[in-house]
């Protein structure tokens, strides 16, 4: 994984995690050079014991319920399908969407690790939720 795509790896699922999945689409889409997927809640019928799938067709991510959209692993392994199609008509290998899709997660761990592991002169964590606790 290289150092440079941390930081965006890291900011693209903390976007899933903090609810704005339509952005964090965006964002890998203009990153990826491809058209933005539709995002939608509710599964076709012929998915729906999965908890998100893509519809190449109709260039669709479906989840199954809004819970799945905080997901960073299932909405960037879709993605994975979605790009994989957009590129070559491929839908990808499941386990590459897997990959991609923790390729994602560890940088995200990583940055946090980083973030926490940064301490002030008097040894403590610097970070905005230790700052604001401390100053309340």
């Amino acid at each position: 994984m290289s150092g440079d795509d941390l930081p965006f790896k890291a900011k693209v699922v903390g976007l899933i995690l903090a609810k704005d999945a339509e952005k964090a689409l965006e964002l890998l889409s203009q990153h990826h050079g491809v058209v933005k997927p539709n995002l939608k809640v509710g599964m076709p019928k012929r998915y729906s014991r999965k908890a998100a799938c893509y519809v190449a067709e109709k260039r669709t991510i479906h989840v199954w319920s809004r819970e799945v959209l905080h997901s960073p692993q299932v909405i960037l392994h879709e993605f994975y399908h979605h790009l994989r199609y957009s590129l070559d008509g491929q839908r990808g290998v499941e386990k590459y969407a897997e990959r991609f899709a923790e390729s994602y997660f560890q940088a995200y761990k990583m940055i946090i690790a980083e973030q926490l592991s940064v301490k002030n002169e008097n040894g403590w964590p610097i970070g905005r939720s230790t700052t604001q606790s401390r100053n309340k």
